[in-house]
């Protein structure tokens, strides 16, 4: 395989982490782009132009890694089903490209499902393999209690509709690969069930006391971390609650932790889920417990890792979890959810603890178990870093490579 185009439509994977819907998908697509390169595959990002300012290649991802913005309905930022209408325009602009460049593509590799109902057009006029990755399914989504409003037919449909196109699916751990096969009838010869990665050069065990001197954080204080978008589905408000009954409870334990929030903007006045959590923090007077930090670069989240006592993961649902595995990278405990890709990843009892979901009672008991037992967090927290080694970009990539290279061999 010399050359792949990869379909990102809504989201870039040069988007800053943990902005506004900006997560887990980002990363992957960034990073397993970077990884393909590094194996002198020629690697095309088409992702949707946010902004005039944008150039329409940028090269900032490093060598073989071109992210390609290409223009789908007005400038700024767009809601999937938004974007749905303008799909047309994004795949004619692909198919421009291509022709404008005298590229002829090996394989195409689709995220999300809009990217599913573009993949399919590549895939009729180049008469080349379909690789689709979900990461999150609209099915699924819709049964779960925090959705306000239900994932649009329109989603489903071409999810389901993709289904059939792509020539193989990726899904992130066997329960996905159950749930592609339960919700959408997909064909298990065509499911490939293959982890997301993690940069192992950049999330890694160091120095706690050090980093925490770096972050202007007391070397006593028992630290927990959240890392993730602001939304309901993220069950952020069920490790308030948690924080609540540890206050109530464990009286000794409140005033020497700080949980740190990172992700969307903590100043923005139109973030409806940002202003519930805010109020729910003042409602429990935990103002001086629980901090809003905002969006930060990889670099930080990094830091932050490692200066934490635990990382808490409690989502409704996580097709995978790549917070809870740059965590375990870095040698630090986590607490998730049990639900979804979460508990392929964590070994209850071993490198974190599986609680059920929004679960607030079962939450604060684990989390004063690890605080009140550093032996214990010290050794999940090495048996994590061991773990999460074999989950390297590089390792990864060459799973997938291997894969497409079976698909063009047919």
């Amino acid at each position: 395989m010399k050359r792949i185009a990869i379909l990102s439509v809504h989201t870039s994977p040069t988007a800053p982490h943990g902005g506004k819907k900006i997560g887990g998908m980002n990363t992957y697509v960034r990073e397993i782009a970077r990884a393909f390169g590094s194996q002198n595959i020629i690697v095309d990002v088409f992702t949707r132009r946010i902004s005039p300012d944008q150039p329409t290649v940028d090269t900032t991802l490093g060598e073989n890694v071109h992210v390609v913005n290409l223009t789908a309905g007005i400038s700024g930022n767009m809601f999937p089903l938004e974007i749905y209408p303008h799909l047309q325009e994004f795949t004619s602009g692909i198919f421009a490209y291509a022709i404008r460049n005298n590229i002829r593509y090996d394989l195409v590799f689709g995220h999300y499902w809009l990217s599913g109902w573009v993949g399919q057009k590549l895939k009729e006029a180049w008469g080349i393999p379909f690789v689709q990755l979900f990461h999150t399914l609209g099915h699924l989504k819709n049964q779960l209690p925090s959705i306000k409003s239900h994932e649009p037919e329109v989603r489903t449909h071409v999810e389901t509709q993709t289904v059939l196109w792509a020539d193989t699916i990726i899904a992130n751990t066997p329960a996905e690969a159950k749930y592609l096969q339960q919700l959408y009838h997909a064909d298990y010869d065509k499911i490939l069930v293959c982890p997301p990665g993690v940069d192992i050069d950049r999330f890694y065990p160091m120095n706690p006391r050090t980093i925490r001197e770096d972050l202007n954080r007391a070397e006593h204080e028992r630290l927990l971390l959240f890392v993730g978008r602001i939304e309901p589905l993220k069950a952020i408000d069920s490790i308030i609650e948690a924080l609540y009954i540890i206050k109530l409870d464990y009286p000794e334990f409140i005033d020497e932790i700080s949980f740190v929030v990172i992700g969307g903007d903590p100043n923005d006045e139109t973030d409806e889920d940002m202003l519930a959590l805010q109020q729910l923090t003042r409602e429990l007077e935990l103002e001086s417990t629980v901090h809003f930090l905002g969006a930060k670069d990889q670099a930080t989240v990094a830091k932050w890792y490692v200066a934490s006592s635990v990382v808490i993961l409690p989502s409704e649902y996580e097709s995978f979890g790549m917070v809870a595995l740059e965590a375990m990278a870095t040698g630090t405990p986590v607490i998730v959810s049990d639900v979804g890709g979460l508990p392929f990843l964590v070994d209850n009892l071993q490198t974190g603890f599986l609680v059920p979901s929004r679960n607030p009672e079962q939450l604060a008991s684990r989390i004063v178990n690890l605080l009140e037992n550093p032996v214990l967090q010290q050794d999940m927290g090495e048996k994590a870093a061991m773990v999460a080694l074999e989950y390297s970009w590089e390792n990864i990539a060459k799973r997938l490579v291997k894969h497409f290279n079976k698909l063009l061999s047919r």
